[in-house]
């Protein structure tokens, strides 16, 4: 149990992030530039330009939220539209299999939820690591579990 992480644990693919914000950031800032920069443009065009790159940002920095938070009660699991709180026990599997684009849950009620926050797109080695981790938690959650209910 000593290579378990520390609760609380944040997983979240960091390389993408960091792309998707400084993505956002770009593409805000040149948008915005644009509608400066163009002679012509009325000041409700111009907040348009700005307006849309805004919304750009937006959506990318929803993409970016993505991630996984462990703690000693269970796990949130935030994707892009979606966040959802699961107790330990809820957790029956942690998968991650060739081919898979992220790690999905199987849950006690018979569904399998997505876990978008690990991911071996970019960092494939730091996701599969995430991903034990986060399988080696549920498992020692399960087992302390058990123990209680027997003793």
């Amino acid at each position: 149990m000593s290579d378990l992480p520390t609760l609380p644990v944040t997983f979240r693919p960091g390389h993408t992030r960091a792309i998707l914000l400084t993505a956002a950031v770009a593409i805000f800032l040149t948008i915005s530039g644009v509608a400066l920069l163009l002679e012509g443009l009325g000041p409700g065009e111009r907040m348009s330009f700005v307006v849309t790159g805004a919304l750009i940002f937006w959506v990318l920095a929803q993409l970016a939220r993505i991630k996984v938070v462990a703690d000693d009660t269970g796990v949130t699991v935030v994707n892009i539209a979606s966040k959802r709180r699961l107790d330990w026990a809820e957790i029956l599997q942690v998968n991650l299999r060739p081919g898979d684009p992220w790690v999905f849950l199987n849950l006690s009620d018979g569904t399998s939820l997505p876990v978008l926050g690990i991911q071996p797109g970019i960092a494939r080695q730091r996701a599969i690591a995430d991903a034990g981790a986060l399988r080696a938690l549920a498992e020692a959650h399960s087992a302390a579990r058990l123990e209680k209910d027997q003793g």
